[in-house]
């Protein structure tokens, strides 16, 4: 445990969220949580322990752990009582710049002083929250990947006034719950690795939407590759295929570059409410998707 960080408040308790809010509670941390959707921790998690059993890496911590961390996690219904007496607060609600900093200005509101408020946004720089809040010294993008599958990295980025106190702050607390911080030099869209995801991301989803490749083969390939337990498009169904589409939008509105607009066909996946693993049906059917049958690979 970071002695400077005791007690941690995410706020948002979807597929990302409810690990971070986990993974911390199982270091020892002091952990509440809150959403809107009061049922929201508990159906994230059973995803989580999907994906905990389905890891072909050693998850950060063992699967009985998390179990044991789910059960020290509060749950509030409200946030004045979740940001009670918190040290860092992240935030993990859909990336959407407008929400992010109507509540940024009320964690700003409730939370202690001295609490670092932290996003854990998949692309959105800290610099265009932070003015949502009178502490931008203490605003910092810390994004996680998921390391109930054993992906224990996280970026951390500083705004255009984080303190260097702040970033060495963050960075002590990733080290103490297992996982290791990219830290970014430098602002820029998408952050450390998953700028780079971020590209196989937009090449996969181009071949797909027009018809090059079946997405099963580009996802056989990545898993053959890297040894992984999922390819592109099953990642994707875990991160959820709305939250996709909306990181997709926000390089598209960044650059304007047709290259970087989301397909129509994913679109309309998020239309029909073909989401992922959170509406059991995205580009794989759940529980049981193909890719986890022993014959995915035989192709």
């Amino acid at each position: 445990m970071d002695a400077k960080i005791r007690k941690v408040a995410v706020i948002g308790t979807g597929t990302l969220g409810t690990q971070i809010a986990v993974l911390s509670a199982c270091f020892g941390y002091s952990v509440s949580v809150y959403d809107t959707d009061a049922d929201s921790f508990r159906k994230a998690f059973e995803n989580v322990r999907d994906f905990v059993k389905n890891a072909r890496r050693e998850p950060v911590v063992r699967a009985e752990d998390w179990e044991k961390g789910a059960d020290k996690v509060k749950f509030c219904q409200d946030l004045k009582e979740t940001l009670r007496d918190a040290d860092l607060v992240i935030e993990a609600v859909p990336e959407d710049l407008d929400l992010k900093r109507s509540v940024f200005g009320r964690i700003d509101e409730f939370a202690p002083r001295v609490a670092i408020l932290a996003t854990n946004s998949s692309s959105i720089p800290i610099s265009k929250i932070e003015s949502a809040t009178n502490r931008p010294e203490q605003c910092v993008n810390i994004h996680f990947y998921y390391p109930a599958m054993g992906l224990n990295m996280v970026d951390i980025m500083g705004g255009t006034r984080t303190a260097p106190e702040t970033i060495e702050a963050g960075k002590a607390w990733i080290r103490s719950i297992g996982c290791v911080p990219l830290a970014v030099k430098k602002e820029i869209l998408g952050f450390c690795f998953n700028r780079i995801w971020r590209v196989i991301k937009r090449e996969a989803l181009y071949m797909w939407a027009e018809g090059f490749v079946d997405f099963r083969d580009i996802d056989r390939a990545w898993m053959i590759f890297t040894g992984m337990a999922q390819g592109p498009f099953g990642l994707m169904d875990a991160v959820g295929l709305d939250t996709v589409f909306d990181i997709e939008k926000v390089y598209y509105n960044e650059s304007k570059d047709p290259i970087d607009h989301p397909p129509e066909a994913l679109e309309a996946m998020v239309g029909r409410k073909e989401l992922g693993t959170k509406t059991q049906r995205g580009f794989y059917t759940y529980p049981d998707p193909e890719f986890s049958g022993p014959d995915f690979l035989k192709g």
